[in-house]
């Protein structure tokens, strides 16, 4: 055998190797996408990530485009280097963003100044201030002034020559209407203190269906935008505070009376209390902090109804036959029988002595009477009548009450029953009509109301620009 033919022999015997080598390489196990299972060889080049899984370069990119929205990208591959890429970078690097969604900047809230001795308002100031609010009540306002000056004095020299001061909680009762809470949130408002506003009948003892005696300083925390430090000099106001007197002639456990008394012994003396942060019972998954309510003001309020006649039965106990005695039926008709009360009255409604021991100032608001209404409706500075005179003022058109109109909404609400809260109902009814009428024509300048439109016996006078017209009949 020549060399030519030798040469020929082993270009043969390559090939045949070659063949094998291919053969072996099919036959290997390869690796595939985890998503569209294409082996290497068809899908070109895989990454892989942690856990021995791969990934080709189509699957990922289809995957990055639906993470994003629109024409948003989170990465392209198209620029990947051979697959090379390090993906504990891809969302930290700013680089492979297409865009980034600017975050809002929150706006900073004017720091507010603590209340000093110098910036302290004094009592006369406080119910000066209350008076533009609040109708009456000028002995409340006087009370409350008073005892507001005296427990910031306390909190902010917190001792004074070592003779500890005590905390002045109050324990304000009066009829349904009369002012109760908007006392307190104006008093809070005018203070500029974290205010708590929060219901008793929704207390139970813990353990029980209900909120735990806790939420009451749960909202004070959240109204102090959970500063432990400023929620300490809040006010909370626990209103419908006799609906938790103590049941009388029951045989069941009272988890919504007396029990719950109990347990705001604590918070009304001042302690530590652990208190659940944006929750209103204390669970495993709700964050605790914890609050010392020793310079927290607590206000509580209630109308105590069927208070008045236990304070008749105790005025009217003594009474005896003859000329000079007392009459059963002398004090029904008398409007302000709740100053009258004293503790055993409270505790003959049901409170606990130990409840009304922490509640040392008490004091009664009057009834109010037609002559408050009536003030009521136009002198504060948001009065309703105000109100309705600027939503009116924005369509270019002025609005007027005679003074007969007013005096005949008074009457319908003393009729009522409710206090104040039944100007709103009556305002929000005699106006429906006029609301609605008003839009429909540019030319209306001004509108009157007349005591014939509140008793149905007529119709308010809308003067137009130039002439004067009637509402047309309902």
């Amino acid at each position: 055998m020549d060399f030519k033919d030798k040469k020929e022999d082993n270009t043969t015997e390559n090939l045949v190797v070659s063949d094998l080598d291919q053969e072996k390489e099919d036959n290997r196990i390869q690796n595939f996408c985890y998503m569209c299972r294409r082996t290497e060889k068809q899908a070109g080049k895989l990454m892989r990530l942690s856990g021995d899984i791969y990934i080709c370069q189509d699957c990922l990119q289809k995957t990055f485009d639906t993470m994003g929205s629109g024409n948003f990208k989170i990465f392209d591959m198209g620029t990947l280097d051979n697959g090379n890429f390090d993906f504990s970078n891809l969302f930290g690097n700013p680089k492979l963003n297409a865009k980034k969604v600017k975050e809002k900047k929150k706006e900073k809230k004017p720091k507010e100044e603590e209340l000093t001795l110098k910036t302290l308002p004094a009592p006369h100031k406080i119910k000066a201030s209350l008076d533009e609010y609040v109708i009456g009540q000028d002995h409340a306002k006087k009370v409350i002034s008073v005892a507001v000056y005296n427990h910031y004095k306390r909190v902010i020299t917190d001792s004074m020559d070592d003779i500890e001061i005590d905390k002045s909680n109050m324990l304000m009762i009066g009829p349904t209407g009369s002012g109760k809470t908007y006392l307190v949130k104006t008093l809070a408002r005018l203070l500029n203190v974290p205010l708590a506003i929060t219901d008793a009948t929704a207390l139970t003892e813990a353990g029980y269906i209900g909120d735990d005696v806790e939420s009451v300083l749960s909202k004070l925390l959240a109204a102090a935008d959970n500063d432990v430090e400023k929620a300490e000099r809040g006010i909370v106001f626990i209103d419908e505070i006799d609906k938790i007197a103590k049941k009388k002639n029951t045989n069941s456990r009272d988890v919504s009376g007396e029990s719950v008394q109990q347990a705001m012994l604590k918070l009304l003396e001042g302690s530590e209390v652990e208190v659940p942060v944006g929750a209103s019972s204390k669970n495993a998954m709700v964050p605790t902090t914890t609050i010392n309510t020793r310079n927290i003001l607590f206000i509580c309020g209630g109308a105590f109804p069927d208070l008045e006649e236990i304070i008749k039965k105790r005025l009217t106990k003594h009474s005896s036959i003859g000329f000079q005695a007392d009459l059963k039926d002398k004090f029904d008709k008398d409007p302000n029988l709740l100053q009258k009360v004293t503790i055993e009255d409270l505790r003959e409604f049901g409170m606990i002595p130990e409840f009304i021991g922490r509640l040392p100032v008490i004091y009664s608001l009057n009834a109010l009477t037609e002559d408050m209404l009536v003030k009521i409706l136009k002198e504060p500075k948001n009065a309703i009548i105000k109100q309705y005179q600027k939503l009116l003022a924005l369509d270019e058109v002025e609005l007027l009450f005679d003074e007969t109109a007013l005096e005949a909404i008074a009457k319908r609400a003393m009729e009522k029953n409710t206090g104040a809260r039944a100007l709103r109902s009556i305002i929000e009814e005699i106006m429906l009509d006029i609301m609605y009428e008003i839009p429909k024509d540019e030319n209306i300048g001004r509108v009157t109301i007349t005591e014939d439109y509140i008793l149905n016996k007529g119709l308010p006078i809308i003067e137009m620009r130039g002439t004067n017209y009637y509402l047309p009949e309902k």
